[in-house]
């Protein structure tokens, strides 16, 4: 259940077009009630067609702008095809939350992970970014440019024993996340990454469910005392996608309560 936002709106993103995935639930769906919130006509994409289509009902019925796209992170195709749809909308980007990700099929140590795993990680949690922000810059340079945030993770930035996979491919994230940010800057875009740290979302119970206890350890190493909820995580990339932020670009920025320090 994704906790009511507790932010006051200031029209953060008015008047913009910005792009989510993962938008179904967790962070990508508060980051979609958000977003619409602070002014933005929003593109929610996933897989699950039934959740996306319940939140654009809620979005309109706020009075926001909302549109729906199937997405299957895994497949090229659906990625181009689902920035080409927000073209058909808008005609045009001004930003993008790449958030979209699969948690890890098994939790263990390094030469644990199958093969299958380590393939599903590569494309959806690295490939798919690679594409999507190739395809978002593509759109946004028809215009005046815009900005990118991708969703990595805390686990990115240390060894990561027990998501040896996710870990490499969200380390693997934030390297393309700085290099794409210098490589663009010229066209006026910008690109910057989160690492967010634990946050109460489905992945979390997953985690607790195969490991006991696993809740209240993270819990136990964060100096903020408690779990982020998804709508602190999308407050951070909603400044990162507005012109507030207009001279931060290739920065990967810490979203852990602490954790991380």
């Amino acid at each position: 259940m994704i906790q009511p936002l507790t932010s006051t709106p200031i029209g953060l993103l008015t008047n913009k077009v910005v792009f989510i995935t993962g938008a179904s639930r967790g962070i990508g769906e508060a980051a979609a009630r958000l977003f619409a919130r602070e002014g933005a006509a929003v593109v929610l994409a996933a897989r699950g067609r039934e959740a996306l289509n319940r939140i654009v009902s809620d979005i309109r019925a706020e009075g926001g702008v909302a549109d729906a796209v199937t997405l299957d992170l895994a497949d090229r195709a659906s990625i181009l095809a689902a920035v080409d749809r927000v073209d058909e909308l808008h005609g045009r980007l001004d930003g993008a939350f790449n958030n979209g990700a699969i948690a890890p099929k098994q939790i263990g140590l390094l030469d644990t992970v199958t093969e299958e795993d380590i393939d599903e990680q590569f494309a959806v949690n690295f490939r798919s970014h690679w594409t999507a922000m190739n395809a978002e810059a593509a759109l946004m340079r028809r215009g005046s440019g815009g900005a990118i945030v991708n969703t990595s993770s805390i686990g990115s930035r240390r060894a990561n024993p027990v998501l040896p996979a996710y870990g490499a491919m969200k380390r693997a994230l934030n390297s393309i996340t700085e290099t794409a940010a210098v490589s663009w800057a010229g066209a006026g875009i910008r690109v910057n990454g989160i690492t967010p740290g634990a946050t109460t979302t489905q992945m979390m119970v997953t985690f607790e469910a195969e490991v006991p206890g696993i809740v209240d350890q993270i819990t136990a190493s964060i100096p903020l005392g408690r779990l982020a909820e998804p709508h602190q995580i999308a407050e951070v990339a909603a400044w990162l996608l507005s012109d507030r932020a207009s001279y931060v670009t290739g920065a990967i920025v810490p979203v852990d309560g602490g954790a991380g320090a």
